[in-house]
């Protein structure tokens, strides 16, 4: 069995042992592979494994050999999964490998708008502390989350971690979701109600024609000006311009972002240069003890495949 890693990097720049998954066959690991390099590299492969690069009809028709996708992200949007299945290529993802990791940056994020730890650091470092009169000073407001109201737009796995988090803070917790479930628990509101009454909006939702750009200016000017927003999901979600705008306008308080709508993003990305957005390069997921999970599982859903009772199929 040929195996065809065609963007390894990022799931193991070099910390992870691949001896596991070379057990099973003749596998060829790529760092990164370019467009123009795709089909040459995927021509003979009977599996391929793919991150973030995407496979159309017309690149799948041309691999002849092809019977495996697997996806080693839960997010699957990159492969034409109706051409897939018409050419009998069974396409899997991997879920809830990234649970804790996703969560525990969605707060990362947060404490850090609320107590500007890194702030703190640099001034502390730039000698102001020595130079203080007082044992004690803020460059900034600092912000109690106990009491305050956290939404989150989404309720899967990592929505329902973030919310046992923000309980165990103090925190008041509002819920919207595509089908809410009867007698849970949880109160459940809808989109603007959500905005106009959560202190911390938190995106845990995936990314479909209907919900793009869903958090732009007319939902954004319903939130309090104290608020704060957390998208640790999909950057499509958002329509960057409107937060950029309200951002800048003090619309509401400031943002936490490991997702953009184009990754890398462009030099002129409205929120590179927006007033109190903090980004980062979509790391949530890839904590070592995560990436170590969705390498086990990328091979536990090839043995499944191979074994004649695929899991985690997706098309």
């Amino acid at each position: 069995m040929t195996i065809v890693y065609l963007d390894a990097y990022t799931l193991n720049p070099g910390d992870l042992d691949w001896a596991p998954l070379h057990a099973l066959g003749n596998v060829q690991l790529y760092d990164r592979t370019a467009p123009e390099q795709l089909l040459e590299r995927a021509h003979q492969a009977d599996v391929i494994l793919v991150n973030k690069i995407r496979m159309n009809r017309e690149l799948l028709s041309q691999l002849p050999n092809l019977r495996y996708i697997g996806v080693t992200a839960t997010g699957y949007d990159i492969i034409d999964v109706a051409a897939a299945r018409e050419l009998g290529i069974t396409v899997t993802n991997v879920r809830g490998y990234s649970t804790h990791s996703v969560a525990q940056l969605t707060f990362a994020l947060l404490f850090e708008l609320t107590l500007h730890v890194g702030r703190h650091n640099d001034s502390v470092h730039a000698g102001d502390w020595v130079r203080c009169p007082d044992f004690s000073y803020a460059k900034s407001p600092l912000i109690e989350l106990a009491g305050k109201t956290l939404g989150l737009v989404g309720y899967g796995d990592i929505g329902r971690k973030v919310a046992d988090i923000g309980r165990a803070m103090g925190m008041n917790i509002l819920v919207n979701k595509r089908h809410p479930n009867a007698g849970d628990g949880v109160q459940y509101v809808d989109i603007p109600t959500l905005f106009a009454q959560s202190d911390v909006v938190s995106l845990h939702c995936p990314a479909t024609p209907e919900n793009k750009g869903f958090v732009n200016a007319g939902l954004l000017k319903q939130m309090k000006s104290s608020a704060f927003l957390i998208n640790t999901s999909r950057g499509a979600l958002i329509n960057e311009a409107d937060l950029a705008e309200a951002l800048n306008t003090s619309v509401l308080a400031g943002a936490g972002i490991d997702v953009l709508s184009v990754e890398p993003p462009s030099a002129d990305n409205p929120l590179l240069t927006a007033q109190n957005c903090i980004i980062t390069p979509h790391i949530a997921w890839a904590s070592f003890e995560a990436r170590s999970r969705l390498l086990q599982l990328t091979i536990e859903n090839i043995n499944a495949f191979t074994a004649g009772s695929p899991t985690n199929v997706v098309n």
